[in-house]
């Protein structure tokens, strides 16, 4: 069935266990996991499969009782709407702790909302969560079920319910030989085949099922704005406050019939800045996940997008980040954010704006750089478009005839240099992998070029065949002699 998949929403007081649980159900570690109150803030989902039936599933963030987090307001009206949403809703307890007074009040908020509701109680691999279970069916809600998340155990009788309450009301359920599907980790599998490929006059690109687009930046500027802008909705929360985003959020995006994954990450401080190291406070051990989870993101990413401060202007910390961009092969653009509140300045500082940042990135002279401001909306539909371009680029392949003949032209006029007494001839080259652009060049005696040599290849290549915004690998091999016969 086309559409939205049916929702999903696990509900409950803090450290119940629900990010243990999201994770256990979706394969995934999407969600930090911390034993501090108010840890989860923005509301995560990921596609769960289960014997064939595939829904969305939510963690919220505590959304009742006290708690010290500055953001709580926030957090809990975002976790309201996700419940608004709601088809199904998973309220979480504790059984070690028994029924308090705290679930009582989700229970009767719960019931206001007219939504099923199961009820899972948590943590009843300890005999005292055992003894207390009872407790919880003066709830009046079916089923009561009891799970571990920490082991896993009684999940699997959590998603039959799920799956058993979800088709016998009908709801958006698809199976698991639709065009989108996941496998066991909760991973979106896409078989849309209209991907847009190369240009024209330029090996095929090889057609990606979905193009994963990391949000990266230092703390504050504007990243969860603008995947609110882009997403056209208040998906994850968004405050002055550095640190806002802990997990790394990550929200599916049509355009144009490409399907996209935007992951938002966490700030991404100095290392000497994170407390997260041995002794560290319970604060800084989360950011230091956070930052962790930020890093996996530019690992699974095909396009990095990083945000800098358009009033502060390049640091030496974007350029850092952009240089673990550069090092994992990613296609990269960077994005300078606020650009309303600098635009009205003298004539020349856009140039002079992106001098300088070349000038401190120079690394990064292949990506393309945006000016847009998430507040207004302005440009930011450009950005996608960047993407979009960027990571068919880096998927193309160009054909080995094309290659030589520019190779012939280009060493004919600059042959590489030859530092002992037997001349260095470039005899081929081949394209070895794509994402990023892999090439192999096979000479005559040397086993390097020199890096100025090096470079005028990748920026020959890249004059000659685009790869805009991707970072270009190039090895260099001696070939082997054939031995006679």
């Amino acid at each position: 069935m086309a559409g939205k998949l049916a929702s999903v929403v696990l509900v409950g007081r803090p450290n119940v266990g629900k990010s243990t649980l999201f994770n256990r159900m979706t394969g995934s570690r999407r969600a930090i996991v911390a034993p501090v109150a108010g840890t989860t803030r923005d509301a995560l989902t990921r596609p769960v499969e289960w014997r064939g039936t595939r829904f969305d599933l939510f963690d919220t963030g505590g959304l009742f009782g006290a708690s010290e987090d500055p953001l709580h307001e926030l957090v809990v009206e975002q976790g309201q709407r996700a419940i608004a949403g709601a088809d199904l809703l998973v309220m979480l307890v504790d059984g070690r702790e028994g029924l308090v007074s705290g679930d009582e009040r989700i229970a009767s908020d719960l019931r206001q909302t007219g939504r099923p509701v199961l009820v899972a109680i948590n943590k009843t691999d300890d005999k005292r969560a055992r003894a207390s279970a009872t407790d919880f069916f003066e709830f009046g809600f079916d089923p009561v079920l009891e799970i571990s998340a920490e082991h896993g155990h009684g999940v699997a009788e959590l998603l039959d319910a799920i799956v058993e309450r979800l088709r016998a009301a009908d709801m958006r359920v698809r199976p698991y030989t639709d065009t989108v599907r996941a496998d066991h980790t909760g991973t979106v599998r896409a078989d849309h085949a209209d991907f847009v490929g190369a240009d024209p006059g330029v090996g095929p690109a090889e057609t990606p099922q979905e193009t994963r687009v990391a949000i990266v930046g230092r703390p504050n500027v504007g990243k969860s704005s603008l995947v609110n802008r882009l997403l056209r909705e208040e998906r994850v929360l968004v405050s002055a406050m550095p640190g806002t985003t802990r997990d790394a959020i990550d929200v599916p995006l049509m355009w144009h019939r490409r399907r996209f994954r935007i992951v938002d990450t966490a700030g991404m401080r100095r290392p000497g800045r994170v407390g997260g190291g041995k002794g560290g406070s319970a604060g800084g051990k989360v950011e230091f996940v956070s930052v962790a989870l930020a890093k996996e993101a530019i690992a699974d990413a095909d396009v990095v997008a990083l945000l800098i401060d358009a009033n502060e202007g390049a640091t030496d910390q974007d350029a850092a980040i952009g240089g673990e961009v550069d090092r994992a092969g990613r296609g990269i653009v960077i994005v300078a954010n606020k650009w309303d509140l600098v635009k009205s300045q003298e004539r020349n500082f856009a140039k002079k704006f992106d001098d300088d940042l070349r000038f401190k990135m120079r690394f990064l002279d292949y990506a393309p750089i945006l000016h847009i401001s998430a507040l207004t909306g302005e440009r930011a539909p450009k950005l996608i478009e960047t993407i979009d371009k960027i990571a068919a680029s880096r998927r193309q392949r160009i054909p080995t005839p094309a290659l030589n003949k520019w190779l012939e032209e280009i060493t004919a006029a600059n042959p590489p240099v030859s530092p002992g007494r037997k001349h260095v001839r470039i005899l081929y080259a081949a394209q070895i992998g794509i994402a990023p652009p892999s090439f192999v060049f096979f000479t005559n005696v040397a086993t390097t070029f020199h890096f100025s040599y090096e470079r005028f290849l990748i920026n020959q290549l890249r004059q000659k065949f685009g790869f805009v915004g991707s970072p270009i690998r190039v090895q260099v091999r001696r070939r082997k002699k054939q031995g006679r016969k």
